[in-house]
């Protein structure tokens, strides 16, 4: 069992403005010669975490991390103004020639699947590999599971919670309603439907409840933006056409990958990850039989150290 690298600091941390709103935090970590590699992350609008560099050997590994637009340390937080998949795409062309990067390895995990997955159709020429976990192909039908069909028929008790904030006449078109309170100016229900928001996922993400996934969610500063920009990209279906990824596998289906996706994932079904795989030749899946979510569970951890390990030596005589 692969267990996570030790911690390490960045050894370069910038701040880049991609518009007249907003600015990215950006960091890099590891070795500034190594491989590659930018970790995009869920949510929307959940933020980069100091475990993230933990995946990738530090001596292979030119590790970059980043903040989306209006997620953890990218200002002005929570902005869902000039906020889009594309928007979003954009600003990883704007990092990587920021850093002086010709070709990148994308790492990411749930919303971040269906960004480096819409990022590499369009620029497949400045993708090395891919690393996907918890695949969320950024459909009508995979929004609804998770508010409506699926995932409440698993946690009716947390689901109940969910829609405490909401009257009985709101929770038909629940998006909708969460999408009003989660832009009115009133500071104190905003901030209640932000919590109940982002704790409901928090809840869902991990096969046994974790405190520490709960206790990070229900963070003021991490609530906020993940349910504000959540729910504005739910809201607008994510800024696709429907089905567009698997639509448009051709473009990446050369490009090698590894999809990770724990069985029992309540909130990106595992329906997902076998559909991708199936549209992409190049990828292997890796079906972990004891998580769901969330990138810490140790067989998540496992899946996904073994993968960087084993690309970082196939790409040893390129870096």
């Amino acid at each position: 069992m692969q267990i996570l690298y030790p911690e390490i600091k960045p050894y370069n941390q910038h701040k880049l403005k991609v518009s007249d709103r907003h600015s990215l935090y950006l960091e890099e970590s590891g070795t500034p010669d190594g491989i590659p590699v930018v970790v995009i992350h869920g949510g929307p609008g959940a933020g980069c975490e100091p475990t993230y560099r933990r995946f990738f050997d530090p001596e292979s590994y030119r590790i970059i991390c980043y903040d989306q637009r209006g997620a953890g340390r990218s200002e002005p937080h929570a902005c869902i103004e000039e906020n889009s998949t594309w928007d979003l795409v954009n600003d990883l062309e704007a990092i990587r020639e920021y850093l002086g990067i010709d070709k990148w390895m994308l790492f990411g995990g749930s919303w971040g699947v269906t960004l480096s997955l819409i990022y590499a159709q369009k620029y497949p020429e400045r993708v090395t590999a891919m690393v996907m976990r918890g695949v969320f192909l950024g459909t009508q039908r995979e929004i609804d599971w998770l508010y409506r069909d699926g995932t409440p028929k698993i946690y009716p008790d947390y689901y109940e919670q969910f829609l405490s904030v909401l009257k009985n006449n709101e929770r038909e078109e629940l998006i909708e309603a969460y999408y009003k309170k989660l832009t009115s100016n009133d500071e104190i229900n905003r901030m209640a439907a932000a919590k109940a928001w982002s704790m409901w996922e928090g809840r869902t993400a991990s096969l046994h409840t974790s405190h520490r996934i709960v206790d990070h969610f229900s963070d003021p500063h991490v609530a906020l933006s993940m349910a504000r920009i959540e729910c504005h990209y739910f809201k607008n279906q994510c800024f696709l056409e429907n089905n567009q990824i698997i639509n448009n596998m051709s473009a990446i289906g050369e490009i090698p990958g590894v999809i990770v996706h724990g069985r029992y994932d309540m909130i990106s079904t595992l329906e997902s990850a076998w559909t991708l795989h199936h549209a992409w030749p190049a990828s292997e899946l890796h079906i972990v039989r004891d998580a769901g979510h969330a990138a810490i569970e140790p067989g998540i951890i496992d899946a996904l150290v073994r993968a960087t390990r084993d690309f970082a030596r196939s790409m040893v005589e390129t870096y």
